[in-house]
């Protein structure tokens, strides 16, 4: 018999859109948990139109489905409800009751008006683990302001040690500050559920972009705390390991990462001058890093001697770190991520199949679960209000009729 997925039996309401809420409820229905997502009537999440680029049926013609929707919304139900109506509001309460797990990224207050933050929910559901995302939190001075992943790259130090040295502050490709806050919820969420175990009980979790952000800036907060350094932008840099960073070659260019004094006179030997690995300005990886420009000015000659492949090849064959920048499109092709199952096609209803990027981790006992698509707006609002919360079909009837759903 085939073992459950970890999260298997566990409930979760998600009134997020967006990114950073919808990542964290993803990876709770790749886990095995059932994931009820609550839309707008008509329009949804706001994702389902940022577009383009949209998803195409076979016939390779644009649907209303952007692409962006897709990267977070695989494996839920989704159910539209007006929370402005009282009906709205009583459907949520009903919902609450039946699950573990509340996810919401409204602004600060923005569900009590309607009588569904946690203070009002939670004598419904004392068990109830609420988890509310904000860009700033539920206390401080900013608590009230609207967060965006690119203000809070930009506040939370990010685009200060990202770019060129020279160049403009840059946020990076994809918005790791929503991506990093829909992963810590989902690590207090499991916190939670685990201590609920315990005491019976479940409990409040205010998270924040900003927070987020200041706590993902790991070894660069470092050098702040611990050394009073305010660390600048190094490019592709490493502020503490040289040479670590993109080289052009004679054709291109490719990542050289040296990370220890071995792996340096092996480089050193590699590209034929051995006594840089002795010279006494660049000996240790302290005096590499005190003596960076020379050594790197030194080491982009080199680099430029040969190919890309032929540097590759070079540097694999002595264990030195090193690698290509790959496109996308070089991604999915290359047969390491295909060998681990990182593309994932999915059934879809309107276009057939949908190829999505998988979930990266391989339990040994109990796998992920990723079977359905991205839902179609509101495509489970019926079987939900009658199999779970046991509506008659007239009350269902009377509800869309009204705008409720």
């Amino acid at each position: 018999m085939t073992t459950k997925p970890p999260l298997s039996g566990f409930r979760v309401l998600d009134l997020s859109r967006v990114l950073a809420g919808p990542w964290a409820t993803q990876v709770l229905a790749d886990l095995g948990a059932e994931v009820i997502k609550i839309e707008r009537p008509q329009t949804g999440d706001d994702t389902r139109h940022w577009g383009p680029p949209y998803l195409r049926d076979k016939e390779g013609r644009e649907t209303d489905t952007a692409a962006y929707y897709l990267a977070m919304n695989r494996g839920k139900a989704s159910v539209t409800v007006d929370l402005r109506s009282t009906a709205g509001q009583s459907i949520i309460r009903g919902l609450a009751k039946k699950s573990d797990v509340l996810i919401e990224n409204f602004k600060v207050d923005g569900l009590k008006k309607y009588g569904l933050d946690y203070a009002m929910l939670a004598p419904l559901n004392p068990k109830l683990v609420y988890c509310s995302i904000t860009g700033f939190g539920q206390t401080g001075p900013y608590r009230h302001r609207p967060g965006y992943d690119l203000l809070i790259q930009g506040m939370g130090g990010l685009m200060s040690v990202t770019g060129d040295k020279n160049g403009a502050p840059q946020k990076t490709g994809i918005p790791v500050a929503d991506v990093g806050a829909g992963l810590y919820a989902v690590i207090a969420i499991q916190a939670a559920l685990l201590e609920r175990a315990r005491s019976g009980r479940g409990q409040y979790i205010d998270l924040s972009l900003l927070d987020v952000q200041t706590a993902m800036l790991a070894n660069q907060a470092a050098s702040y705390l611990a050394g009073d350094v305010i660390p600048g932008r190094l490019g592709t840099e490493h502020p503490s390991i040289t040479p670590y960073q993109v080289f052009e070659t004679a054709d291109g260019h490719i990542i050289l990462a040296v990370g220890n004094d071995r792996q340096f006179a092996r480089f050193a030997e590699l590209a034929g001058v051995p006594e840089l690995a002795q010279n006494p300005l660049f000996s240790t990886n302290e005096l590499r890093v005190r003596n960076r420009r020379p050594l790197c000015t030194a080491v982009a000659e080199f680099m430029r001697q040969d190919s890309s492949a032929g540097w590759l090849k070079r540097l694999e064959a002595a264990a030195i770190p090193s690698g290509p920048i790959n496109n996308i499109a070089e991604v999915f092709d290359n047969p390491q991520v295909k060998q681990r199952g990182m593309r994932l096609t999915l059934s879809h209803p309107q276009v057939g199949t949908v190829d999505l990027v998988g979930n990266p981790v391989n339990f040994s006992r109990t796998p992920t679960r990723a079977e359905t698509a991205p839902p179609a707006l509101g495509a489970d609002t019926e079987k939900v209000l009658v199999e779970l919360l046991g509506y008659d079909q007239d009350t269902v009837r009377t509800l869309r009729r009204d705008g409720v759903i």
